[in-house]
């Protein structure tokens, strides 16, 4: 099998790509280059299409059996900063690529879509068929595009939705801005689990890997068990209030307190999910990971590391900040397109990476 994977430099992509390639998949990356000099460890070696996705075209995804569509601009805050951008990007970019895609007869399309966009739902435990609430930019442009690729699909173009929970744990690309990972590092380099929110907010968490395994179960799958499907990625013993996850980051480090923004208050995004689908339907996939053995993970690497708060809160880990960064010193214009190329990877031990001539 030929698998093209867009957005593979991501956080979920750098995780995502080995278990492919172990498994014995064909793959090859499509990735603009926008938040390469944000890796911590050593990148996977995939021969990449260095390219935007708003500009992709046929001659880029003809051959292959599969795409797995990772690219776009990828969490709330991110979208909030240019909302037009995030349609182009998230929504009118993956309709282009899908139509492109079905055009040169990629069979499977497998979408990275969120459980954001169940948004505003309280203490709703909500399965595939639950209504969608979303409350961002990011979370409409994902409710957006399933409806269109809901529309493109057919006996030989077969779209497949991945709703992922809020995701943790350690990638070569780490981010720092998901939950579990900024509480994490906010305990390891001050001390102090700081809650954002009032704490009362549901979210479900799971792991990176966990993420990349659904995926890997999704192409594995026989077409009659995926076609037009929607999956919950995720473990229904892993929906926690935001409160209960700075307990046990609390417990992982040290002599950390737990301590509340002074402006901090209920946060709109507030969801619990049901995740049996994808245990019935995929038997292949089963989670490895918990919340707190993740909360050991990240916390390991912010000790190897030697991270602090600038460190963590800043361009190199967040992808609100580094985009932020990149306008200021004009390196990507006001659709957030880069206007020279990204700089070489900063991670130790890097591979080369070879480039596909497009």
């Amino acid at each position: 099998m030929r698998v093209l994977v867009t957005g593979h430099q991501g956080y979920i992509g750098t995780r995502l790509t080995p278990l492919l390639s172990a498994a014995g998949i064909n793959v090859v990356g499509y990735d603009n280059g926008l938040f390469r000099e944000c890796a911590v460890l050593p990148m996977p070696p995939v021969p990449t299409i260095s390219k935007d996705i708003r500009d992709v075209e046929r001659k880029n995804v003809e051959g292959f059996d599969a795409i797995v569509h990772l690219a776009g601009l990828s969490n709330d805050p991110l979208g909030d900063i240019s909302p037009a951008a995030t349609l182009k990007v998230n929504y009118e970019a993956t309709v282009r690529l899908a139509e492109v895609a079905k055009q040169a007869g990629v069979r499977r399309f497998v979408y990275a879509s969120s459980c954001s966009i169940y948004g505003a739902a309280g203490d709703t435990i909500l399965d595939e068929e639950g209504a969608f609430n979303p409350v961002t930019p990011y979370a409409v442009s994902k409710a957006m595009s399933e409806a269109e690729l809901i529309r493109l699909a057919d006996s030989s173009f077969s779209p497949v939705f991945i709703r992922a929970a809020t995701a943790y744990g350690v990638s070569p690309m780490i981010r720092f801005d998901l939950v579990l990972n900024n509480l994490v590092a906010w305990a390891s380099a001050t001390g102090r689990v700081h809650i954002k929110s009032d704490g009362t907010p549901w979210r479900p968490v799971v792991h990176v890997e966990d993420i990349g395994r659904a995926y890997l179960a999704v192409l594995r799958a026989p077409t009659e068990d995926v076609h037009l499907q929607a999956f919950n990625v995720g473990s229904s013993a892993e929906n926690y209030q935001v409160r209960e996850i700075a307990d046990f980051v609390r417990e992982t480090v040290p002599g950390a307190v737990i301590e509340y923004a002074t402006d901090g208050g209920p946060d709109k995004r507030c969801y619990r999910v049901n995740f049996e689908k994808i245990r019935t339907v995929l038997k292949e996939f089963r989670p490895h990971w918990t919340a707190r053995r993740g909360a050991i993970e990240v916390y390991e690497l912010m000790q190897q590391l030697g991270l602090n708060k600038s460190d963590f809160e800043g361009a190199r880990f967040s992808r609100v900040d580094h985009l932020k960064h990149l306008a200021r010193t004009n390196r990507v214009d006001d659709e957030l397109r880069l206007i020279e190329p990204a700089k070489p990877l900063v991670a130790p031990g890097m591979g080369s990476v070879a480039s596909i001539v497009t």
